[in-house]
């Protein structure tokens, strides 16, 4: 086919196609105009299903934490599809910015079933949940589908950089992700490592990335280039998790004991070997005694579940349930566990109580709360407060008798008034209306009660009375 001259021209100046030139198309402008491209590649909206015949990278949909959705590197020259499409426009997040923490997670209170102060939950489930948004807070809502589109043809250290750059500079996770992906792909870890280290917005990214798909050894890897120590310690310790075994994860935690944790964190590193190796010792002498059918507690209460991996007050409710009055000297003894794992008395009396009262066993109960001074003379006293002891027997179905004599000790009137009518203890009730000289709170509670009823009697016994001065 003849072209002319014009039409010749015309076809180099518009095609996508460029000749051949001497040129030296490598300057810093070039370079950067390449990598917005392929940045703004990333980014940009697709209106419509239609596909090309470009090498691209694969958008799997994935959810990984700190990015709406995550990439993975395929081989080039594989096709988007419209499911992979659909997946993307399921899943969006976006985050605030927070200052870098020194540490993503603490053992402090994971040991005791605790995140930061405030909400419970197990060990497990305490280093599982580590918050996202401390990793990635330049993500920004993505507005739709992603054109997918070729790194491969930033192929220099300076290329590669300069779309990093580029990435970071667009405040959007997923983009980010994608190089880091391209990056830890065509990048040795040292020179990796190099180049992230002061680039803080992507160090970030890539520690949150290896976290989600479970690279623990190059996290391991980062954080020794890092000289993060606390944070290599954590990540060796989070390990245990994936170990099911209860004496090979045992031997594992006794490796971690000497790790550079922080002061208060050691501390629970040796807690938690020290749990395990007792509740090893523990389920393998209750499993005798439950199949031999020789102990009342296991034959009348049969265990639901292995005490293996439980957390501290969970052991420490187990023994309280199965091993109260064993003495101090053994290892599932109660009192030995609170000694050991410096359980304070409130948690103490509250696990205890809570044990002891669903087995219905309420001389234990009584005895919890029963205190005797120097001079012999006993006292009742509740480190809980009697409120809430009232509300634990309540829900273990006390009778009312041991009911009224725990609404009998709580001091404040109004919280004894409302807990004695809500609970039906109508002897106290009565009495402390008496006390009070209130004879129109009494008046309206005798409608409360069972007509005829010695409740009845005893209020109408009381308002006669001659010997009671009336408030009102």
């Amino acid at each position: 086919m003849n072209r002319t001259k014009g039409d010749e021209e015309e076809y180099w100046n518009s095609s996508k196609f460029k000749a051949f030139t001497f040129d030296d198309e490598d300057d810093e402008l070039s370079q950067l105009k390449e990598s917005k491209r392929a940045v703004n590649s990333l980014r940009d909206i697709v209106d419509d299903d239609d596909d090309d015949d470009l090498e691209r990278v694969s958008w799997t949909g994935e959810p990984v934490g700190s990015i709406s959705w995550s990439i993975k590197e395929t081989a080039g020259n594989s096709g988007s599809t419209p499911e992979g499409r659909e997946q993307l426009k399921g899943r969006n997040s976006f985050y605030t910015q927070l200052p870098k923490p020194p540490s993503t997670y603490s053992l402090s209170s994971f040991f005791r079933g605790r995140t930061r102060p405030g909400s419970f939950q197990s060990l497990s489930d305490a280093l599982s949940d580590t918050p996202a948004k401390s990793y990635a807070p330049e993500l920004g809502r993505p507005k739709g589908e992603y054109r997918v589109c070729s790194l491969e043809r930033f192929r220099s250290l300076q290329d590669k950089l300069q779309l990093l750059e580029e990435a970071v500079s667009m405040h959007d996770g997923n983009v980010i992700t994608a190089v880091l992906i391209f990056l830890k792909r065509t990048l040795s870890k040292e020179i990796l490592f190099r180049e992230l280290e002061v680039r803080q917005v992507a160090l970030r990214h890539l520690i949150h990335f290896l976290k989600e798909i479970g690279d623990q050894k190059l996290l391991l890897d980062l954080f020794r280039f890092l000289d993060r120590t606390e944070e290599l310690a954590l990540s060796h310790y989070r390990e245990h998790l994936n170990i099911q075994d209860p004496e090979k994860r045992k031997e594992f935690l006794k490796t971690c004991i000497g790790l550079p944790f922080s002061a208060e964190d050691a501390a629970h590193v040796q807690d938690h070997y020290t749990l395990l190796e007792r509740q090893i010792i523990i389920e393998a002498n209750d499993r005798h005694l439950e199949s031999s059918g020789q102990t009342d507690v296991f034959r009348k209460h049969p265990r639901k579940a292995s005490i293996l991996n439980m957390p501290l007050v969970t052991t420490l409710f187990y023994a309280c349930f199965y091993h109260y009055t064993e003495s101090e000297g053994t290892f599932s003894s109660p009192i030995n566990l609170k000694k050991t794992f410096k359980i304070p008395d409130k948690q103490y009396v509250l696990t205890a109580l809570a044990a002891r009262a669903k087995l219905r066993a309420w001389n234990d109960v009584d005895a919890l709360f029963t205190t005797k001074n120097w001079l012999g003379y006993t006292k009742k006293r509740a480190p809980i407060g009697f409120h809430r002891v009232v509300e634990i027997l309540h829900k273990n179905s006390a009778p009312v008798q041991i009911l009224q004599e725990y609404v009998n000790l709580v001091e404040d009137v109004d919280t004894k008034l409302n807990l004695a009518t809500k609970f039906k203890c109508h002897d106290v009730v009565i009495d402390t209306c008496r006390d009070l000289k209130d004879r129109q709170q009494l008046l309206a509670y005798r409608s409360k009660v069972d007509k005829g009823s010695a409740e009845e009697e005893k209020i109408d016994a009381i308002l006669s009375s001659s010997q009671i001065r009336w408030k009102n």
